[in-house]
């Protein structure tokens, strides 16, 4: 079934199109990536898809009583509004009665209360509260009473997700909804996503992502689309050949062309009427002939600057913010050539130990020798800076005129800025009219041109299109320094890195040898109760922090067992307590059954935060 169809949309940024005439059907059960270079305009084509713009020509028609869920790369709300009221959206005719069945038990009108009681018997609403905390839960955000402004910009963009999630809405439209989620929560949401009736299409970069959940890939680029059928290995096999029969046509038009150029300049002008097909033909043929050929070798061969024996030595550093210690003790020296891959919860205190590292920040306790020859190169989440009115080029500049390789040759910026897929013409384009994606691999080309010899990358793989990352993990895998890379793309840590620091928590890290697949693959191992798929063998972790992680007490194991016992006990109660409101009764009976329903659900979600706490610790 046909859910929504665009038909020729076409659309430009002052004189240069992003696309013509393009078509796009997505029909019940797809599972639709959107895949292209940076500034190619696919957030825009989704804003059209999801009717929030217009395009300058074409329409898009969506199934009459189809609705659309569309999560925007920076979502906006009231920023006077809690995490609960955003989540709680004036579209979701389940949440509306929910909001206002409350409304009408706290303020005691029995008659406004009946009629709501109704409504929540006739959308089958009274796990929806529970159903709402459960999803922010997962999603990482655990104080639905706290105000949206306060939120970061990931935040935010979780708790649109959670919005979004809870709405079911028929068709998902979903721009980059990966970034700023931990691990874990990416997998949960593969998992979510991952079920037979849910539709959508997303732009994501994800690369594990799209070979798990996607079953149509539609890539975007030079304005046109190209559909396949399939995962992620399966759209690089078939892009790689419809790539090669199209450089072969190209370079079959370009020799054709040469001969047709050398009749052009011999017909005299008075017979240009009598050949004039193939003149007609000859214009078609330039075009085609003038197309730019697919190259993937590019070389970020850079310059590094010397790394001397002595590199960086973390002597039992420690940082706490108030009571909550981030870093516990963290003993590690950094060796040549180190490969390190940093993961955990978001706000575990990733950043703040790479600020330690840098000396942006001082440790609470221990110390950071860092060696004479050390050079950094810091990629962090900040936002570029430049002055308005500056162009790509001339920001280039002010950093140097010519780039030094590592075999000792130099480049022009202009030459450097090519392999960082900057093309001559995008070069003079203003850094405010950049995409967000474009304006991150510039900032991370400006980064490389200082010759740094330990690389530090923070969520380097946000908003990057995917020839981007494949140039950057060519460069990183040949890079000679050292390399730590905080990352939620399990392709980009499987392919760089070779141990893992893994923040469990109470400002423990474990310093993990292997990749993040052997890291989850350790997990199924040996924590089986927690990790429901197969488990298959990895080396075994290798503590280097100075205290060993605290164990459980009896006293703890003893609540642990009867706090498993006391929510199923409740969960049956508020499952009976579900169904007798469900059947219907007089009003008396309804409004203390309602009032039991909601102090058994407080009750319920207490006993289930202690039980998270303790299964931590177990």
């Amino acid at each position: 079934m046909n859910l929504l169809s665009a038909e020729n949309l076409s659309h430009s940024f002052g004189d240069k199109w992003l696309f013509k005439d393009l078509s796009i059907g997505l029909n019940q059960g797809d599972k639709v990536a959107l895949i292209g270079p940076n500034g190619t305009g696919k957030s825009t084509l989704l804003s059209f898809l999801a009717g929030k713009d217009q395009p300058d020509a074409g329409s898009v028609s969506v199934r009459k009583g189809i609705r659309i869920g569309y999560l925007e790369q920076s979502p906006v709300f009231d920023p006077e509004l809690t995490v609960m009221d955003v989540v709680f959206a004036e579209s979701n005719p389940v949440a509306q009665v929910v909001k206002e069945y409350e409304k009408a038990l706290h303020a005691g009108n029995e008659e406004q209360l009946t009629r709501m009681l109704d409504a929540m018997h006739k959308y089958k609403a009274w796990d929806f509260e529970s159903r709402a905390k459960e999803i922010l839960g997962r999603l990482g955000i655990q104080d639905p009473e706290k105000q949206f402004g306060q939120l970061s910009g990931g935040q935010k963009k979780r708790v649109a997700m959670a919005r979004i999630l809870l709405d079911e809405p028929d068709l998902l439209i979903l721009d980059e909804p990966t970034n700023h989620l931990d691990l874990t929560t990416i997998e949960w949401l593969e998992a979510y996503l991952n079920t037979a009736n849910t539709t959508f299409i997303t732009v994501t970069h994800d690369r594990y992502f799209l070979d798990r959940v996607c079953n149509l890939i539609v890539e975007l680029e030079g304005g046109k689309t190209y559909s396949y059928k399939g995962n992620y290995a399966y759209f690089l096999e078939k892009k790689a050949e419809r790539e090669s029969i199209e450089s072969a046509e190209i370079d079959k038009a370009r020799n054709l062309m040469r001969k047709e150029l050398d009749w052009i300049r011999r017909q005299p002008k008075a017979r240009g009427t009598k050949a004039k097909y193939r003149i007609d033909a000859f214009e078609d043929l330039k075009d085609k002939a003038s197309q730019q050929k697919y190259d993937d070798k590019i070389d970020l061969n850079i310059r590094t600057s010397r790394l001397g024996s002595k590199i960086i030595e973390l002597e039992s550093v420690g940082k706490k913010y108030g009571d909550r210690e981030v870093v516990h003790n963290f003993l590690y020296t950094f060796r040549r050539g180190d490969r390190i891959g940093i993961v955990g919860p978001n706000g575990a205190g990733k950043t703040t130990l790479l600020k330690m590292i840098t000396g942006e920040l001082r440790p609470d306790n221990g110390q950071v020798i860092r060696g004479d020859t050390v050079k950094f190169g810091y990629y962090s989440q900040a936002e570029l800076e430049y002055k308005s009115g500056q162009r790509v080029s001339d920001l280039v500049r002010e950093q140097a005129e010519v780039v030094r390789l590592g075999t000792g040759q130099t480049v022009t910026v202009s030459q450097y800025m090519q392999a960082f897929l900057f093309p001559p013409e995008k070069q003079h384009d203003l850094v405010e009219k950049l995409s967000g994606g474009e304006k991150r691999r510039l900032q991370l080309l400006l980064m490389l041109m200082s010759e740094p010899n330990f690389l530090i990358l923070d969520e380097p793989t946000n908003d990057l299109d995917i020839t981007t990352l494949n140039i950057l993990e060519e460069f990183l895998f040949n890079f000679k320094g050292c390399l730590i890379v905080v990352s939620h793309d399990r392709y980009f840590l499987d392919r760089l890195v070779d141990h893992l620091f893994v923040f469990e928590g109470n400002g423990n890290i474990r310093d993990f040898p292997g990749n993040y697949t052997d890291y989850r693959n350790w997990l199924e191992e040996n924590q089986p109760e927690k990790e429901p798929t197969k488990p298959t063998a990895a080396p075994a972790p290798k503590p280097v922090s100075e205290e060993p992680r605290r164990k459980a007490s009896y006293k703890e194991k003893k609540e642990f067992e009867e706090l498993e016992a006391e929510i199923a006990k409740l969960e049956a109660q508020k499952q009976e307590l579900i169904g007798l409101l469900e059947q219907g009764g007089d009003h008396t009976q309804l409004t203390q059954w309602a009032r039991q329903l909601e102090e058994l659900s407080a009750r319920l979600s207490d006993k289930e935060m202690r039980w998270l706490e303790l299964s931590e610790i177990m």
